[in-house]
């Protein structure tokens, strides 16, 4: 029987249930309530807030035990936190936690990471989350500094909360825990993708477009920065909500005068 007094913990990834750094967090989380996940049945990075219309999702039990439930569904990693709270979850859960990552979420990339996706996602609902994410695209990273700044940010907001509607982008550097210098709670870096499509062809004479790329800085001396941050060997923690209104622009806009007839 489920202990409804323990704290219900949502997990989700966009790595694949299977993936080590989920696993890393289910066995952080774990120590504090009831584990429930539901996860894409494979890798869906870079999903951002897709979710699936066209096809049937699936829902499938991996493994139940010990205080942790674990699903894999064969959708988005946003499919797979609104099947969780609509479907498996017996109650709104307390916390939702998304990764850990394989791979940085920094500056813009958050808008396409299939992990904060799923963070965004569980925020949305009036549940509180954090995605984690550790700067190594390996799969056989170390996550033992991801899992040490798991803890102390999920212990912190589990006892005191977040605001409504907020999640946290949480950026692990790549180094050992006592390489890293602490956390800084910091802003999203101004800056953007540069695409290379790379033409290639394939066994049977097709083109095929493979996409590479670097990270664009348009601000690479700013201190408050996620990037600086994580340059720097500090844990880079940005408060984040889908909300993408440009105040800045609203009193520009509003000056355009759109209810004005066009012909005097």
């Amino acid at each position: 029987m489920k202990d409804q007094n323990k704290p219900l913990i949502f997990v989700s990834n966009d790595d694949g249930y299977y993936a080590r750094g989920m696993q890393t967090l289910i066995e952080v989380v774990s120590k504090y309530g009831e584990v429930i996940a539901v996860a894409p049945e494979s890798a869906r990075s870079g999903m951002s807030h897709a979710i699936t219309i066209k096809e049937p999702l699936r829902l499938k039990k991996v493994r139940e035990g010990e205080g942790v439930t674990l699903y894999k569904c064969n959708g988005t990693p946003v499919d797979c936190v609104k099947l969780g709270l609509n479907q498996v979850v017996p109650r709104k859960p307390d916390i939702m936690v998304s990764g850990i990552n394989h791979g940085s979420n920094a500056s813009i990339s958050v808008i396409y990471s299939g992990t904060m996706g799923a963070a965004v996602e569980a925020c949305l609902n009036g549940v509180t989350s954090i995605g984690f994410s550790l700067l190594d695209h390996s799969a056989e990273a170390d996550f033992e500094a991801a899992a040490y700044y798991a803890d102390r940010v999920f212990r912190y907001v589990l006892e005191h909360d977040l605001p409504a509607y907020t999640t946290l982008n949480v950026n692990v550097p790549k180094a050992k825990p006592d390489e890293i210098k602490g956390l800084r709670v910091c802003r999203q870096t101004h800056g953007t993708w540069k695409e290379n499509f790379e033409k290639r062809t394939d066994p049977h004479n097709k083109d095929y477009y493979w996409l590479t790329g670097s990270f664009n800085n348009f601000e690479p001396e700013a201190k408050d920065t996620d990037e600086w941050a994580l340059a720097n060997n500090y844990v880079a923690v940005v408060p984040i909500k889908a909300d993408f209104t440009a105040y800045h622009a609203l009193e520009h806009v509003t000056k355009l005068n759109f209810d004005h007839d066009q012909e005097n």
